[in-house]
């Protein structure tokens, strides 16, 4: 096929580490493409920590950070195309790793610099997708939802579970997306507790009982009645959740079992039972998790192949680039609330 050759990176809220794809968009039909190869490079125990302290930062030491990590980005995709011997890449596509989501305020920051990247790989970089919506009075987020609409219409739902359950729908001609709910934000924050990065397969929150009067304190946060379009942040959650946790219960495996009745409570009360639905995220090899799902929604819930499940996102902000690059809308304002639907990135060349 005649292709487009696009690196994709992802850097989510759960801090796993760096998601690379390698994927060759078809030119004339951009929903026929191919991931060639793929890795998720995992942060060491500085740069976790490093990120973790971020959202505390003064904006003198945030912009020095962004540098720095737009460094160890381009550093990583050259290490990457080196391992791949990958050859004649259009150009790269950057999400960054979010410091900073409050749009209602008009705040949205992504660090990893484009041109730092552009000038250690030598590559064309787009990156900071974000930031225009967020000046049009959108929230910023998601942005995967128009990836969801033009490659993955087969489905009638598209969840992600990651730091944050996101959802993108169509309904009546128009994208409807927004978060649902926190997930592995909370779940890791307390699995690092007892030392460990996170529940392998939903095992500790299966040992643990239901706290039936902090499960309902969680399910009546005022967030979950506001209508869409509506984003969560790391600052949200700091704010509400973990001092919510924190003063109603202390046992781990009693907050994590809560808390994924919880996450699987919130996904049951958007989505209908016998529509097709596509999920991948981290979250999706927390088998407990999936399980109670499947439980709210009293249905079998199929799963696709572990490289999707994986690395959609990151395939999706390679797609972003590809319509950023031709100037096609990227960004819908029935998903983020912009005043229009636009194209967002901004495009660096090395120098």
């Amino acid at each position: 096929m005649n292709d487009i050759r696009v690196i994709g990176v992802m850097s989510g809220t759960s801090l796993d580490g760096v998601d690379l794809v390698f994927v060759r968009f078809d030119s004339n039909d951009f929903s026929r493409f191919v991931i060639e190869c793929s890795e998720t490079v995992s942060y060491s125990l500085l740069w976790k920590e490093e990120l973790q302290e971020a959202i505390n930062y003064s904006d003198e030491k945030l912009a020095l950070l962004d540098k720095e990590y737009g460094i160890f980005l381009g550093e990583t995709i050259n290490t990457f195309l080196n391992k791949n011997a990958i050859e004649n890449i259009d150009f790269i596509a950057s999400h960054g790793h979010t410091i900073r989501h409050q749009p209602d305020e008009g705040i949205t920051l992504q660090i990893g610099n484009g041109k730092e990247i552009a000038a250690v790989t030598q590559q064309k970089v787009v990156c900071d997708f974000r930031t225009q919506d967020v000046a049009l009075g959108g929230q910023g987020a998601p942005l995967v939802p128009i990836g969801d609409k033009l490659l993955f219409s087969v489905y009638d739902y598209c969840v992600n579970l990651g730091g944050f359950a996101n959802v993108s729908y169509d309904q009546e001609g128009s994208r409807i997306a927004f978060d649902i709910c926190p997930v592995n934000i909370v779940l890791n924050h307390y699995t690092r507790k007892l030392g460990l990065e996170y529940d392998d397969k939903g095992a500790l929150a299966a040992s643990g009982t239901i706290n039936q009067e902090l499960l309902l304190l969680l399910n009546e946060l005022p967030f979950y009645k506001k209508m869409p379009p509506k984003s969560l942040g790391l600052e949200w959650v700091k704010e509400h959740v973990l001092p919510l946790i924190d003063k109603n219960e202390t046992d781990i495996p009693t907050i994590l079992r809560t808390f994924v009745e919880h996450v699987a409570i919130q996904m049951n009360a958007i989505m209908i039972p016998s529509k097709t639905k596509l999920f991948t995220g981290g979250g999706v090899f927390n088998a407990f998790l999936m399980k109670r799902i499947a439980f709210y929604l009293n249905e079998r819930v199929g799963l696709v192949g572990k490289q999707l499940i994986e690395y959609k996102e990151a395939l999706v902000f390679a797609f972003l680039g590809v319509l950023r690059v031709h100037d096609e809308v990227n960004c819908l304002a029935s998903v983020t609330g912009a005043a229009n639907d636009h194209s967002s990135g901004k495009i660096y060349l090395p120098d």
